[in-house]
This record gives C-alpha cells, structure tokens and sequence, in this order.
C-alpha cells in the first residue's frame, strides 16, 4: 500500500514539474490568429500546438489573437497579456491598420512600442514578426511602405522574420473565405506550415 502510494505521488509531482517547466509560445494577433470563421482548434495557432508536440518540444500556445485588433489596441492589450511569463512571441499585427489607412509611421510605432515592452518584461524572449500585404486599392506606394514595414522592424531589432503571413494563401480562393482576407480551414495549414518554418529552430 505504502509503495502505491509512494508511486501515485512521484507521478503527480513529476506532472506538476513538467507543468512549472513549459515554456510559454504567445501568438499576438487579430483575426488571423484568432481564427475568425473558424472553429479554434482548427486556427494556425493550434496547428502549431500539435507540430510542437509531435516535436517533443516543451512549449504552450498562448493565442492571444483577437478580431478586428489594430495595433494600437494591441498596445493597450499587450501589458495584460504580459502579466504571465513569455519565452517566445510571434507578433501578428497591423493588417487592421493598413485595410483602415492609418498613417504607417503611427502603425509602425505601435508595433515598436509592444516589441519594447516584451523585451522590457523578458530581455530573453525570443520574437518573430510576421509580415503582411495590403490590397493596392489606397495606392501603390502606401501598399509598399506598408509592406517594407516589417522586414524594417525586424531587422532595426533583430527579429526573426516571417516575410508574409499569408504566402501561397493570400489570393487564393480556395484557401480563403467568402470575405477574401480571413484564410479558411486549408489556408491555415499552410498558414501553420509557413509559420512552423520559422519557429521551429527558434523553439529548438
């Protein structure tokens, strides 16, 4: 009887180690992220989960997307997020920014200030910055400013760089919804693919 009970308890501690010592994945985001249109466990964020634990590896997704997020609004949002520890965050935001127009420049200081506040919280996080396209219908040099964007943040900070969220999605009708700008349930895998490309040896 002792030596069950001695056994049942060294399983349960070792279960609650193993939880103390996850390490924590946020993906911070809109709609995308959030899987708008889509049931959750469908969402790229959850495929990741699944790569991740095929892979053996010791992290949790956070999916701290949220439908019709602005960059400001992730910067209002990002101290609370924050309130837990973070190893690793993929930054997911601004498409909202650049389908309203908003001045680039207040775009990209928004996106700056949530890179410094991560940092600030955990100097050793690990960021990735997932970059985007606009439709060109407010101008070609707007489109372009907005694309270059993130590949400028990312290497101002020394972020690793996913250059387009939505490669070989965007675009595509069979790998998006009727709205043409939220990815369905297929975009997402390859969503989750081209992700999974670029996180992988940062989580290794």
């Amino acid at each position: 009887m002792k030596t069950t009970i001695s056994l049942i308890f060294i399983l349960i501690l070792s279960v609650t180690i193993e939880a103390q010592d996850k390490k924590s994945l946020l993906i911070f985001g809109d709609s995308i992220t959030a899987g708008y249109g889509i049931e959750p466990q469908q969402a790229f964020p959850a495929i990741l989960q699944e790569k991740i634990d095929a892979a053996g590896l010791n992290y949790e997704v956070i999916n701290g997307g949220l439908s019709g997020e602005t960059s400001a609004g992730g910067l209002r949002r990002i101290d609370w997020v924050l309130q837990r520890n973070i190893d690793v965050m993929i930054l997911e935001l601004g498409g909202n920014d650049g389908l309203r127009g908003i001045d680039l420049s207040s775009t990209k200081q928004n996106l700056q200030g949530i890179i410094d506040k991560a940092l600030a919280k955990n100097p050793d996080m690990k960021i990735i910055i997932a970059g985007m396209q606009v439709p060109p219908n407010l101008g070609t040099d707007y489109s372009r400013e907005f694309q270059d964007l993130y590949p400028d943040l990312a290497k101002e900070n020394d972020l690793e760089l996913i250059p387009l969220i939505l490669d070989k999605v965007g675009g595509r009708d069979e790998f998006m919804q009727s709205d043409g700008i939220h990815p369905n349930v297929e975009g997402h895998k390859i969503v989750a693919e081209t992700v999974w490309g670029k996180l992988k040896p940062v989580l290794k």
